[in-house]
């Protein structure tokens, strides 16, 4: 009797222990039950470049693992630069303490939390071409990103288009989300710099009769400057052939009816939370409104060789309305704590609001 109640304690024990888990976790729900969300995750190279940092990612992939029921999650997008550099072994102490396959390992195992429940969908940047910076189209993202790992990407992917050294990557790709409210969402991600082969694919792709209905979220690495939200052009890297965010917007948003909205990271300065994100609305060629989101929040918490971000994610849940999607910004790294939680929601105009995607 004595061990059959010793049992028992230890059982009620256990759980309490996981409730009280769950409850760290600060798990986050829905304005709207019937809503469904993305997350969306700006660029995660200054977590990865540091081996002390590098937890804090993997925080993120994890809360996002244990909030894909009650957030209701289809998608998590990522705008790219999973890595300072790509391919190289001679560390600059002064900015980094890992080597290139390091910095791939450690961001492939963060995103190994999701592989199985959620398709995550990942704008490469130029951080993640080249050396050290885009000075040529070499990348080893699919080495690390094949299709075959994470097997929720089967269920949505539709299209794919070969990356700068020839190779069918996901890059270039392209996944439909469907609901009774929304009806069809596309996403399309671009390379870095795409080149124009890339952007004549996408239009095409989006122009197909299938699609031709359906709204668009485009993704890529570089369309917005974060000091006044003006579009990317001129920059300096050798990548070539390339188009900067301008002449992605020439060629591909504008002309476009269904592209609604567009998101990039890339741009960022040390400063105020104003100075890692921007946001405007243009119409297309068709009078449509086109919302435009730059996310990069790698400087916040201590600078370019600060932590890497403060753990700041946004919440885009789209409302049962069928046009309203609803931004939120996020720490889990300060939700955790209870110390902490209060600061944990970003509240200001530009971190919480609304955007009508007609």
């Amino acid at each position: 009797m004595l061990k059959h109640t010793a049992i028992s304690v230890m059982i009620y024990s256990c759980l309490a222990i996981t409730a009280v888990g769950q409850h760290r976790a600060d798990r986050q729900s829905l304005e709207d039950p019937g809503s469904f969300s993305m997350i969306l995750l700006g660029d995660p190279q200054g977590y990865i470049k540091y081996d002390i940092n590098q937890p804090l990612f993997e925080l993120q992939t994890a809360w996002i693992a244990d909030n894909i029921d009650n957030l209701n999650i289809k998608a998590v997008l990522c705008t790219g630069d999973l890595v300072e550099q790509n391919d190289n072994i001679v560390m600059n102490r002064n900015m980094l303490n890992q080597t290139s396959r390091e910095m791939w390992e450690n961001v492939s195992r963060s995103f190994a939390r999701l592989d199985g429940k959620v398709p995550y969908i990942i704008s490469c940047g130029n951080h993640d071409y080249g050396y050290r910076s885009s000075e040529n189209g070499k990348t080893r993202f699919p080495e690390y990103f094949p299709v075959e790992r994470n097997k929720k990407w089967y269920d949505c992917i539709v299209a794919a288009y070969p990356n700068r050294e020839g190779n069918e990557s996901l890059e270039n790709s392209a996944y439909v989300f469907e609901s009774p409210e929304w009806g069809r969402l596309l996403v399309v991600c671009n390379e870095f710099a795409p080149r124009d082969e890339v952007l004549e694919w996408t239009r095409s792709l989006i122009d197909r009769d299938e699609y031709r209905d359906a709204r668009v979220i485009y993704i890529t690495h570089s369309l917005l400057n974060e000091r006044d939200a003006a579009r990317t052009d001129n920059e300096g890297y050798l990548i070539s052939p390339h188009n900067w965010g301008q002449q992605v917007w020439d060629k591909l948003i504008y002309p476009s009816r269904n592209i609604v909205l567009a998101l990039s990271g890339h741009e960022g300065e040390v400063g105020d939370f104003e100075n890692s994100i921007a946001y405007r609305v243009d119409e297309n060629s068709t009078k449509r409104k086109v919302h435009q989101m730059m996310f990069n929040v790698q400087t916040l918490g201590g600078g370019w060789e600060g932590n890497g971000g403060d753990g700041w994610l946004r919440i885009l849940e789209f409302l049962p309305d069928g046009k309203n999607v609803s931004v939120k910004t996020y720490s889990p790294l300060f939700g955790i704590s209870p110390a902490t939680k209060h600061l944990a929601h970003r509240s200001a105009p530009y971190d919480r609001f609304k955007m009508t995607l007609e």
